[in-house]
């Protein structure tokens, strides 16, 4: 891999991930550590590190002066996104098991959104979730709460 720091002036998304991953892991910060302190949600903050999403100019110094990170960081985290992944099922036990809910309740969740809202869908872009740790005597559970503006389909 090229020197991230010597070819700063022409970083990649990918190349500011592994900046910001390396940097999380030396300065042993959590995301929420993170998140918070750039005044941000860990979900979002997460998904702009990643490269998934674009960082608003004022949180993307803040990222970068937190991370020790270069200059140049800032301008690609504040760049818009090219959204790719891919399209087969991940063999991560974690990613996995959320695209067997889908793919298991995807379509009652579908039916119930459009029983309560009509024709359409909830969207992924104006859209926040919160990940939480809810102690349970069987096992804590994780809760994943998301909210999206509802879209209807435009007839025409």
């Amino acid at each position: 891999m090229k020197d991230l720091m010597t070819e700063a002036h022409m970083l990649t998304k990918e190349d500011v991930t592994v900046l910001i991953l390396s940097a999380k892991k030396r300065t042993r910060l959590k995301w929420e550590q993170i998140a918070e302190s750039i005044g941000l949600s860990p979900v979002f903050t997460h998904s702009a590190c990643m490269g998934m999403n674009s960082m608003p100019s004022d949180k993307a110094a803040a990222l970068v002066a937190l991370l020790d990170l270069p200059a140049e960081a800032q301008e690609v985290l504040e760049e818009y996104p090219t959204k790719i992944w891919e399209q087969a099922v991940p063999t991560d036990p974690c990613i996995y098991r959320l695209y067997e809910i889908v793919g298991v309740y995807g379509p009652t969740m579908k039916a119930l959104i459009q029983e309560e809202f009509g024709d359409g869908i909830m969207s992924a872009i104006d859209f926040d979730m919160v990940i939480t740790r809810v102690p349970n005597p069987k096992g804590d559970r994780v809760k994943v709460e998301m909210s999206g503006k509802f879209l209807a389909y435009a007839n025409w």
